[in-house]
């Protein structure tokens, strides 16, 4: 375990026990969606995503996209 798991896991014993339920849902939940992805990830070529920056790049151009500040508002 690394140093920083085990300091975060100190604070999170620290807290009520709804609080680290709360806590452990979530990283089982991420860790799970991780587990899902990471053969999705490895399976891609890189043709692929060369074809998904080739459109990522032309929507950005063509105004498609929106700003990050546009959706996180300060």
């Amino acid at each position: 375990m690394t140093e920083l798991l085990r300091q975060a896991i100190s604070l999170i014993e620290k807290l009520p026990a709804e609080q680290q339920n709360a806590i452990a849902t979530q990283l089982l939940a991420d860790l799970q969606d991780d587990q899902k992805w990471e053969p999705r990830f490895a399976a891609t070529t890189d043709d692929q995503w060369d074809r998904m920056a080739a459109m990522v790049r032309q929507e950005i151009a063509s105004g498609e996209t929106v700003t990050l500040d546009t959706v996180f508002l300060a």
